[in-house]
Order: structure tokens, then sequence, then C-alpha cells
């Protein structure tokens, strides 16, 4: 415990302690590394010259071009909550399912994974298909329950389905790229929604009457006329998700380029349905800057409490406690993700992804953890944070915009199902890896030992890999600089070629210094 002092653990112990008292997170990790950075220069357990890297940190967060892409996506989703996008899809996807048992819940969930993979924002789903969405179930005698846990599940699909605005902070915290998160949560994606469907299936067969479906005289569009509808909401939909993500996995754009592009997507979008306004440009503008200057202060508060905690050997103390965890990678992993489900009880995705993911990586690294896979197992585990009762934030805009005749017990009641749906998700991506690296490229790793460098020298002809030199084209040879031909050894002199010999008689003997004649090794000498 104390294998590297005590300072870390009273750290670590002292910004729970700080958070659990209400303060704000950016401030309250502030404050307790800048305290305990005082107590470790006092005690001479911290070097008071690693603060001199503050400045430079709190740049090198300013700066970052990969968190331009938050105020990109959080604009785009605020856009996309206000124009009247969801109410399209969701019409025409009711109208579609309406027939059947659970027709609105199926309908829900679909619109929720498509407004989710256009806006990465889960308060805006969440909003959106509440507003839109509750009325028409309550009208039609829905399980409250039922209703109020689908709402607030279609809502969370937005964490784990890219563009989500948690995989970018965890490719920046991970040290991997936004576009590898990306692919790699494309299959958990798509298992989300089939569990949530199947979940609904389920339900549909053992009490279909607390999902009844839709009358006759709701059903107001058939035929040609429903198709039409369905497609008027869905293809612009389609055609903003591969502007966004299509360019990305191309390689045409980066994350903040593609979130800049589904800004003016959005936009198009609003004009499109008639929605566009200053009012509406406005509150879109003002949603991205609280959120925007929220992350950028807890990143401000956590580069502080970071510093002065990795310079007293944090990082150490806890890489060495994970990796001592009976059970190798399997312990490792499940006592991480227990713990990652408590604390999301109490604090928010962002918060858990800027404090205890860096904490967490350098461990999972060390144990051979592949950390793409890992960034998305850690997503899929703090979507929960969003359906925890009582302090889930999904259940609590679902509460702002929900009748004053729902009460918060079924809100909180409906999304225990749900949580546990996603539980089963964190246990699959666990025992089934490959749902996440299929979708990732595999890296060429090229052996250092096979590399060769052969630069040729000037003057020097490269010979062919037949051995044979490549033809001069009437290049003239090289300038030999005053430098002797090189020597013979004894080889025969090259072919004429029908060239004239020079006359050995005319030819002055080359100059012998005083050197002695060369030895004869036995050989008669030459007849004059």
């Amino acid at each position: 415990m104390f294998e590297y002092g005590p300072m870390p653990p009273l750290m670590f112990g002292g910004m729970i302690v700080f958070l659990l008292m209400g303060f704000p997170v950016a401030f309250s990790l502030a404050a307790v590394g800048l305290l305990f950075g005082a107590l470790g220069v006092y005690f001479e357990h911290f070097s008071p010259a690693l603060l001199n890297a503050l400045p430079l940190r709190f740049y090198g967060v300013i700066s970052n071009d990969l968190l331009l892409a938050i105020p990109f996506f959080t604009f785009m989703g605020a856009i996309l909550e206000r124009c009247g996008l969801a109410e399209d899809l969701l019409e025409g996807s009711g109208q579609l399912f309406g027939p059947t048992p659970g027709g609105l819940a199926y309908a829900v969930i679909l619109v929720g994974a498509v407004l989710g993979a256009i806006t990465g924002t889960v308060a805006a789903s969440v909003i959106a298909m509440g507003v839109v969405s509750l009325p028409v179930m309550m009208r039609y005698g829905y399980d409250m329950r039922l209703a109020t846990g689908v709402i607030a599940a279609s809502g969370t699909i937005t964490q784990v389905i890219p563009p989500s605005l948690v995989l970018i902070i965890l490719a920046d915290q991970l040290g991997r790229s936004v576009g590898d998160m990306y692919a790699g949560a494309i299959g958990p994606s798509l298992l989300q929604i089939l569990l949530f469907l199947g979940f609904i299936f389920v339900m549909s067969k053992l009490q279909p009457h607390k999902m009844p479906p839709l009358p006759p005289e709701a059903r107001t569009k058939s035929g040609r006329e429903l198709w039409w509808q369905v497609a008027k909401g869905m293809v612009p939909s389609l055609a903003l998700i591969f502007l966004v993500l299509g360019t990305m996995f191309m390689g045409l754009a980066t994350p903040t380029e593609a979130g800049a592009m589904g800004s003016v997507g959005a936009i198009l979008l609003a004009a499109l349905h008639r929605r566009l306004s200053w009012t509406l440009t406005r509150q879109a503008m003002a949603t991205t800057m609280r959120l925007t200057a929220m992350v950028v202060f807890i990143l401000i508060g956590s580069t502080v409490f970071s510093l002065v905690f990795q310079g007293m050997d944090g990082g150490h103390w806890i890489q060495y406690l994970l990796s001592h965890i009976p059970g190798g990678v399997v312990g490792f992993l499940l006592f991480v993700n227990i713990f990652i489900f408590f604390v999301a009880f109490f604090l928010d995705f962002f918060e858990i992804a800027f404090i205890i993911v860096p904490l967490l990586a350098p461990a999972a690294h060390a144990l051979g953890i592949d950390l793409v896979w890992f960034g998305v197992l850690l997503c899929v585990n703090m979507q929960t944070a969003f359906m925890h009762p009582p302090f889930g934030f999904a259940l609590f805009y679902l509460r702002g915009i929900a009748p004053a005749n729902v009460k918060s017990s079924d809100i909180y009641l409906g999304a225990i199902p749900w949580l546990g749906l996603q539980l089963i998700l964190v246990a699959i991506l666990i025992v089934w890896p490959q749902s996440v690296t299929y979708f990732l490229k595999e890296e060429r790793v090229i052996d250092p030992s096979t590399i060769q460098l052969n630069v040729p020298m000037p003057g020097s002809v490269t010979p062919t890999p037949g051995g044979v030199a490549p033809p001069s084209f009437g290049a003239p040879p090289a300038p030999s600089f005053g430098s002797p031909p090189p020597p013979s050894f004894g080889a025969p002199a090259a072919p004429s070629f029908g060239t004239q010999p020079a006359n050995p008689a005319s030819a002055p003997a080359a100059p012998s210094f005083g050197s002695p004649a060369p030895p004869s090794f036995g050989s008669p000498a030459p007849q004059q």
C-alpha cells in the first residue's frame, strides 16, 4: 500500500473526499493538486521544479486540435435537437412499426440510434425522444416504466455509437486515434441495438398488454405515402452520417474537420426543415459554450492533479496495485469494470475520463491489453452512469421534460432492466474482444533487421538486381578528381572492341621512385 510513500494514497483519498463534499470537480482537482504539491515540497517528496511545467501543460490543453472536435459535435447536436428531425423520424417509424406490439418501442430504439449517430450527445437524444415519443406512448396505453426506460436507454446509445464525445476524449487520454476508437465502437453499437430490440421483442411476447399496437385510427398513412415520409426523414440523416463518419473512416478528414462539416450539415438540415432561425442558432451556441467551458476547466484541473500525482510516484503506485491483482488480466478487467460501475454513481463520464482513465491506462498497457479495446470497453461501462438510479443524467433529463403525472419512481425502476442489458454488453466485450478488434485495420509490423539502406557513393555505379551494371546511355564517366586507378590484381585488360591499342614502345615508362622490381615467383623473365 505504501511502497511509494504515504503521499499518493493520501492524495487519492483527498480527491475522493473533496468530490463527495460536493465541490465543483474542476476546482476540487486543482485545489487537491496544489495542496498536496505544497505538502510534497515541504516533506521533500515532490520537486518544485515540476510545477514549471504547468503553463506548458495549460497551453497544450488549449491548443489541442483534437479537442476542437468537441464544440463542433456539440453544436451539431444542439442544432439537430431543435430542428424537428426527431419528430419526422419518429412519426414515420412509428407508423411503420405501429401495427405490431411494441412498435413504438422499436421505433424509439432505431430512431435513437440514428439520432445518436448524428448528434453525439446523450442530452440531445433523450430530450428530443422524450418530448416527441413519451406523450404518444402515454396516449396509447404503454406501461409507464417501460416507456420511460426505453426512452432513456435510446439516448444512452449515443454514448457508444460514433461520433460520441466520450470516444474523442478517451482517444486523447489513451493516446490512440479517434478513427480507431470509432471503428472499434461499431461492433458494440450494433450489439447494443440488437440487445435492446431483442428485449422489446421478448417483452412484447410475454407481456403484450404493456406495449399495445397502434389502433387503426392512429395509422393514418400507408403504402407509398408512408415510405416516402420515412425516406424523407431517413435519407438526409444517413447523408449527414456519411459526411461525418465516412470521411473519417476513409481518411479524407480529421475528427475536427468532420465535426466542422457536420455542423454545416446540421445547419442545412435545419434549413430544409424550415426551423433555422437566429433564436435556434443562439441557443445552440450557448449550449456549446457551456459544455466546452466545462470540459476545458475539468481538463485544466485534472492537469494540475495529474502533474502532482505523477510527480509523487502516484502513477507507479496505481500501476503496482493494479498489476498485483489476483487473476492477471482477467482479475484486472473485473476490478476495473466493477470500480468504474460504482464510481459512475457519483462522477460524470467526463470526470471519469479525465481522472480515472489516465491512472488505469499505464497498467493496462503493461499487461499487454489493447488500448483501443480497453477504451471501448470503458466507454460501454461508463454509459451506465446515465442510467444509474437515482443519479443517472439521462433520468434527470427525462424527469425534466416528462409531465407532472409521471412518477419519478417509475422513471428510476424502469431504467433497471436496461442497466442490466448494458452490463451484459460489458460481459460480451470481455468474453468476445473480436467484436471490437474486427473493425480495426491491422497494423503492419516491420522487422528492423530486414531494413537495408543502400546509398550509392558519388560516382559509383549501382548494380541492378541481376548483378549487371545499368547502361550509361552515352553519359560521361564520373570524374576521378586525380585519384589513381584501382589495382587490377592480375585481371586481364578490358577488351578494346575495335579501338587501336597504344604503342608500348612509344609510351614512356612509369617512374620507379627507387622501388625494387616486383618478384617473379619463379616465372621466366620476359624475352627482350
